[in-house]
């Protein structure tokens, strides 16, 4: 018997066509609300509606999910304090385990080792990436500033 599609975790699968349509129709939706507190109203198990009330930071949270399942991407949740594998600290950065493990050598990232196995806090992972995309961002400005400097 096979699973369908639709029944698998959105983070071990890519939304379907609908499932994005949804998603970026329920984004546009929560988006005009989202500077207040948004009420949703949502089915519970039984299928009856119940109203839940989310103040913006919840808000922006769930827009910016919306936003990553409409676009056709796999979406997983990771907590900040959560211990992270070196192959999934790696698939978070998109980059390979073994230039993963380079920059845990290199100390760029803290990490623990659990027996010969080395892990990852994912709040340590986040503040590499974001520094990382800071200093990507600073040299894409400069290159900006001395590309604009000859035209």
């Amino acid at each position: 018997m096979t699973v369908p599609a639709h029944a698998e975790p959105l983070g071990r699968r890519l939304p379907s066509e609908d499932e994005r349509a949804v998603a970026n129709q329920r984004r546009t939706i929560l988006a005009v609300h989202a500077a207040d507190r948004a009420s949703l109203r949502i089915l519970d198990e039984a299928r009856s509606p119940v109203e839940v009330t989310l103040t913006p930071a919840p808000s922006n949270l769930l827009i910016d999910l919306l936003r990553h399942v409409g676009s056709g991407h796999a979406v997983t949740v990771v907590p900040v304090g959560q211990m992270l594998t070196t192959q999934q600290a790696a698939d978070l950065l998109n980059v390979s385990r073994p230039f993963l493990i380079s920059l845990l050598d290199r100390q760029e990232i803290p990490h623990t080792l659990v027996g010969r196995h080395r892990r990852i806090r994912a709040e340590h992972l986040y503040a590499y990436k974001r520094a990382r995309d800071a200093k990507r961002g600073e040299a894409l400005s400069v290159l900006a500033e001395m590309d604009a400097a000859h035209l």
